[in-house]
């Protein structure tokens, strides 16, 4: 007997997959529980148009990740932090200094747990590199100069 999967199930498949079980299995848990669909002819086509429009929504939001990306490629943020005469400022510049400095300089709204910096603490006044994650396929790398205010 074939099913539709409507969410992960271990050991058997993933969900809007098509599977094979036994019929029993099927009659007494799957359905029953929630976790699978008869594969009818209607189910089937109307995974498949499931699938289309998910691929088609993934899609734009890669490509809005990618413009985003080239926008964002070329720009240096600008922190400022107050510091001491020794260069070594007071805290530390934090992800999301550089999402909100991102938002006022460049009307960029980036998520703050999407930008990772490379020194785990920036204690100092300087130009650094941090990696934002836009997509999972997108990553682009931007420069931040921490400067004292």
């Amino acid at each position: 007997m074939e099913v539709i999967l409507k969410q992960d199930v271990p050991n058997l498949g993933y969900a809007n997959e098509k599977v094979k079980v036994k019929p029993g299995y099927a009659r007494n848990y799957l359905i029953p529980q929630g976790l699978a669909l008869n594969a009818t002819e209607t189910n089937c086509k109307i995974l498949a148009e499931n699938l289309k429009q998910k691929a088609f929504k993934e899609e734009k939001i890669r490509k809005e990740a990618e413009e985003l990306a080239k926008a964002l490629k070329n720009i240096t943020v600008k922190i400022g932090a107050k510091a001491a005469e020794s260069g070594h400022i007071f805290g530390s510049v934090t992800p999301l200094q550089i999402s909100q400095a991102l938002k006022d300089q460049f009307n960029f709204d980036v998520d703050r747990k999407r930008i990772r910096v490379d020194q785990e603490h920036i204690k100092e006044l300087g130009t650094y590199k941090a990696k934002i994650s836009l997509h999972k396929e997108v990553h682009v790398e931007i420069s931040f100069e921490v400067f004292s205010e």
